[in-house]
């Protein structure tokens, strides 16, 4: 809070240490489910596939060569022209895209009659003829569809819910449409890309040439496992040169995968002989990286196969006209996404909530556990501090005793507020009071601060709360409530803790669900014994 700058120098003046020591009264009391770790300063975080595309870029860029988007949805012809005598086999694991057809629509004397029924009114000539040639201007795809009951709507003036049940009811042929494929696919190779982006730009940029494009891909596979997806995403790039060959392929591959760890390189002719190619070219790039080394799968000894590059074929380049030759290399960057964040399944990297498991930190945990009821007002707020504090300070006194927390005035009536016990040989407070809840290793507990629980607290993450303090917000909330009803008195006590709300807490449910599936609990019981006494002074 706002404090005065000349009582504390006259109070420095007159005794420093006592200034000092006053200095807390500055400090307004908080909800405390507005204090750390409740409160915080929290950032997003990143998908490891979209964090290893943006390092991707950022070494691209690096090494000189410079971004661009190819084309995603592509002619078949562009494969049957790349690949030749291949274009099939391509062309078996492409997504060819379909769409609805648009049919032809006429309208009888029947129909006219129906959407007369549904409209609620007699169709004029014009009005029929207007319709007649709305669904004309659908058939030759100068209407959308979407667009096709708003225009309905707008030409016999009628709501678009009439419409929609019009063309519902009256055309049942709109139901019965399937979609038929054309010529259009999903692009499954960035090559299929980068042939139509040189075709415009090799003989029209300087030399060297130097790009590359990280987007996705579509591949028909038979199905999507831990190794494979329907959709993936190529880190590829293309050098043009005169005198390009496979040294530029190694030298781009290792200078790419230094920046991400790889230590040493091995290349190999790959087996597979893509006709797009030259002969001879067509490197498979193996690269060793010490995180791997000793792992559960075949790249125990730390070598894997990461990248594929090759010196495109003239036959294939004849075709676009392009008329130097091009280095391409092309790695997965879910392969290497998994290898940097030690996935061992696809699926679990692309997609965790669907496949993968879901880790919450005991920090994530500790924030989901929030006090039940607070105080309104910052006196309330006062009072629970109080009752925290005279608690903790007098929790041995042997009862009968009642010990004053608070005396003051509160929505301008002077209370009393005490703890009290009223059996004889009954401590003012009970074991439990004190312990404090703790989320550890996946479970929260309430355990009190002593050397059994030095781990839990040391590996743990406390939520800053014992039981005491959540309980005293509660009873300071009650006192406000009794105050603004009037009541001369009342009393709020808790006994034995058998879980969080017994102590004025709750979880998130879904926090609570995922404590359980992941073989956590919540152990927070314990004999508290606390009473809280209000009694109305004045008022």
């Amino acid at each position: 809070m706002r404090f005065d700058a000349r009582k504390y120098r006259k109070l420095v003046e007159e005794d420093f240490e006592s200034a000092w020591q006053s200095g807390v009264e500055i400090l307004t009391p908080k909800d405390p489910n507005k204090t750390f770790p409740r409160y915080s300063y929290t950032i997003g975080e990143e998908h490891p596939l979209f964090k290893t595309i943006n390092d991707l870029r950022k070494a691209y860029i690096s090494l000189g060569f410079k971004e661009v988007v190819n084309p995603v949805i592509v002619e078949d012809s562009h494969v049957k022209r790349q690949f030749g005598k291949e274009a099939l086999a391509v062309l078996d694991r492409c997504f060819y895209l379909a769409s609805l057809p648009r049919p032809n629509i006429g309208i009888s004397a029947e129909r006219i009659a129906e959407i007369e029924k549904v409209a609620g009114k007699k169709l004029s000539k014009d009005e029929i003829n207007e319709l007649k040639s709305i669904f004309q201007e659908f058939k030759k795809g100068k209407i959308d569809g979407d667009d096709l009951g708003f225009e309905i709507a707008s030409s016999l003036a009628i709501s678009d819910s009439k419409a929609v049940e019009i063309l519902d009811r009256v055309f049942p042929e709109f139901k019965e449409l399937k979609a038929e494929a054309g010529s259009l696919t999903l692009r499954s190779h960035m090559t299929t890309g980068w042939f139509i982006t040189l075709s415009k730009i090799a003989d029209r940029f300087p030399l060297p040439i130097k790009l590359f494009s990280i987007d996705r891909c579509f591949r028909k596979e038979q199905g999507e496992d831990a190794t494979r997806l329907y959709t993936y995403f190529s880190a590829s790039c293309v050098v043009v040169n005169e005198d390009v060959g496979i040294d530029e392929g190694k030298a781009v591959a290792e200078g790419l995968l230094r920046q991400f760890g790889f230590k040493k390189f091995r290349f190999r002719l790959d087996e597979k002989r893509s006709k797009y190619y030259i002969p001879g070219t067509q490197m498979e790039v193996f690269a060793f990286h010490p995180k791997i080394v000793g792992s559960s799968t075949k790249y125990a000894d730390g070598w894997i196969e990461i990248a594929t590059f090759g010196i495109y074929s003239p036959t294939a380049l004849a075709q676009y006209d392009v008329e130097y030759p091009v280095m391409n290399l092309g790695l997965g960057v879910e392969r290497l996404a998994m290898i940097l964040y030690d996935f061992s399944d696809v699926r679990e990297l692309v997609y965790p909530w669907l496949y993968g498991r879901i880790d919450l930190s005991d920090m994530d945990i500790a924030r989901a556990i929030r006090l039940i009821e607070v105080p309104y007002t910052l006196e309330g707020l006062k009072i629970a501090q109080s009752i925290a504090e005279t608690a903790t300070q007098n929790s041995k006194l042997i009862g009968p005793t009642e010990v004053l927390a608070y005396e003051g005035e509160l929505y301008g009536k002077k209370i009393r507020v005490s703890i009290v016990e009223r059996e004889e040989n009954v401590k003012l407070c009970g074991p439990a009071f004190s312990n404090e809840v703790v989320v550890y290793q996946g479970s929260i507990l309430g355990v009190p601060r002593a050397d059994k629980w030095n781990h839990v607290f040391e590996h743990g993450f406390t939520t800053g709360l014992r039981y005491i303090d959540s309980f005293a917000h509660l009873a300071a909330r009650k006192v406000e409530e009794a105050v603004a009803m009037g009541l001369e008195e009342t009393e709020i006590r808790t006994r034995v803790v058998e879980g969080l709300s017994d102590i004025n807490l709750q979880l998130q449910e879904n926090i609570r669900k995922y404590i359980i599936s992941s073989g956590g609990k919540i152990d927070i019981r314990g004999p508290m014994f606390v009473a809280v006494r209000y009694e109305l002074v004045e008022g």
